[in-house]
């Protein structure tokens, strides 16, 4: 590139000269002089060369997001994942900085903690004992199938209330009531999930083949990037800004309209590949099940947002990954790569390789909650008694 900007300067510099001298007289060099310092003016201006701009680096990428090219979208939806570190701020505690994220986060995982996680005075081992003895008679498929059944109702129904549940408390008080039951109820699947994974008939057993681990691992990392939508806003997440129904028009999303569906129907696909049990598999059948359902519900509620546009954009998007492009409905930008090297997926890297390196304190985490047993009862015991 340089080079050929080198050439077109020394061109349009002698051409000019050449046409222009006659004879080593003083009016012929006034003449060159002249041209030499239009020439010398006019290259600082030049317009780049057929070979374009060197692309950018990957960490000004992750420090200020880039838009790609987006001149074949319609532009009725969001770019997804933009980030700025510049507009990032600290700020005092109840605004809408990071202070007041990190304190709204700690508030709602010590109401968790303290509520549902820690037996003597949660809730969380109440529960999954009513569900071991009272419902499933010590069965854990029959325990994973009501956690199945459960979780569903209580996270999809809460998001379908969504509209009607912030006319009467607000977005910011409604995204706390949705987030605490569904973080709670998540918790104890996740840890039932991790003591019992290996219980029922046992199909396989391939977790010791190096390549299948390797695969496994793979495929699981790049599920969570798929599953990334979810943190473009982190503060929208801890309700420190006020929630919104986004409409996403590029990143992910131009492989999928669902991304949380196809990432976790590649994270189940990954840990049955490990776990060859009948445990695991009914667990991710209905983890794969909800999310399928999700599609359904997340496209009649992104369509009672925002109408014609998502409709529009539904056109041009697809369930399953890269149909879409494949049949010429959506068109790939040339530097489409502007659209994944943002902020948010670095989020997700990290986060998926940290998971990936605490699964033993997640298993000894789950061994313990499972070898403590029930501790009947809770902090709001005595309230409760009070009311009754």
């Amino acid at each position: 590139m340089y080079l050929l900007r080198l050439c077109y300067c020394l061109g349009t510099l002698l051409l000019p000269a050449a046409r222009g001298f006659r004879m080593a007289s003083p009016s012929t060099t006034t003449l060159v002089t002249r041209q030499l310092k239009s020439t010398q003016l006019q290259s600082t201006s030049l317009p780049p060369s057929g070979g374009g701009e060197s692309p950018p680096s990957p960490i000004s990428l992750l420090v200020k997001s880039q838009q790609s090219d987006r001149q074949n979208d319609l532009m009725l939806g969001e770019d997804s994942g933009m980030y700025d570190w510049a507009d990032e701020k600290w700020g005092a505690l109840g605004e809408s900085g990071w202070l007041t994220f990190f304190a709204a986060v700690g508030t709602i995982l010590t109401a968790v903690a303290v509520l549902w996680i820690y037996p003597p005075t949660g809730y969380g081992d109440d529960f999954v004992a009513f569900l071991e003895n009272d419902v499933a008679q010590g069965n854990p498929h029959l325990v994973t199938l009501a956690f199945g059944v459960i979780f569903p109702i209580v996270h999809s129904g809460l998001a379908s209330l969504r509209p009607l549940g912030e006319k009467i408390v607000g977005a910011r008080t409604w995204r706390v009531i949705f987030a605490f039951p569904s973080l709670c109820l998540a918790y104890s699947w996740i840890v039932y999930f991790i003591s019992h994974a290996h219980d029922g008939i046992q199909f396989y057993d391939i977790s010791q083949i190096g390549w299948v681990h390797g695969l496994a691992w793979i495929i699981n990392f790049a599920s969570f990037l798929f599953l990334y939508p979810s943190v473009y806003n982190l503060k929208e997440v801890a309700a420190v800004e006020k929630p919104k129904i986004h409409l996403w028009e590029t990143g992910i999303i131009r492989i999928t309209r669902h991304p949380q569906y196809v990432g976790q129907a590649m994270w189940s696909a990954a840990h049955l590949a490990m776990v060859g049990t009948s445990f695991t598999a009914l667990t991710m059948a209905l983890l794969v099940g909800h999310h399928a359902f999700a599609c359904w519900n997340g496209d009649r509620r992104l369509e009672a947002e925002h109408g014609e546009k998502f409709l529009k954009i539904k056109e041009r998007t697809s369930i399953i990954p890269f149909r879409a492009i494949i049949e010429g409905r959506q068109i790939l930008p040339k530097d489409y790569y502007k659209e994944l090297i943002r902020a948010p997926f670095v989020l997700i890297a990290v986060g998926s390789i940290g998971a990936y390196f605490a699964h033993p304190y997640m298993q000894a985490g789950a061994a313990l909650a499972k070898n403590t047993g029930l501790v009947s009862g809770g902090i709001l015991d005595n309230i409760f008694l009070e009311l009754n």
